[in-house]
């Protein structure tokens, strides 16, 4: 299969809420897998489908190039710790930029596999971090939309100037 296009800020689909997946079949495991594939082409860590503009619930993650790439289908966060951890984050779709972040250390979520099974597991550290940043693109939350005003309108100032080659 082949890796897609990336949705790129400040498109407005990326605003956009996700619809939950209903249909677990052929076409779901072809999204899945051109989802997977864009994953390792653009390089990312994790991408909803989304950021390939189709507005379905699912997540491909993949923490380092050896790793097992993770498809989550549906997810969706049921609790988080008191604990936060900071780390950078950015995205694909806004490349050459990224901030500091604060989020829950741990999380505890549940999400379907692509046969539709149900399943349930807690997160914690750096996969707990993108699990928050891509279900937050899921709902339609760009983590720019988690920074202070201040600290977003220098990022967006700094990606104009890359993108105009500045």
């Amino acid at each position: 299969m082949p890796a897609r296009p990336l949705v790129m800020y400040p498109d407005p689909r990326l605003k956009l809420r996700a619809a939950p997946v209903e249909q677990f079949d052929a076409a779901l495991e072809s999204l899945a897998q051109d989802l997977m594939d864009t994953v390792v082409a653009a390089p990312a860590i994790g991408l909803s489908a989304c950021h390939i503009g189709v507005p379905q619930r699912l997540v491909a993650i993949r923490l380092a190039d050896d790793a097992l790439m993770r498809l989550y289908v549906n997810p969706q966060i049921l609790w988080t710790s008191p604990e936060l951890k900071r780390e950078q984050e950015g995205s694909v779709s806004m490349p050459g930029i990224a901030e500091e972040l604060e989020r829950p250390a741990r999380i505890g979520l549940v999400w379907n596999t692509l046969s539709g099974a149900e399943e349930r597991a807690e997160a914690e550290g750096f996969l707990a971090v993108v699990l928050q940043h891509e279900i937050d693109q899921l709902d339609g939350i760009f983590w720019l939309d988690r920074l202070s005003r201040l600290k977003r309108e220098r990022a967006i100032r700094r990606y104009e100037k890359l993108r105009s080659g500045r």
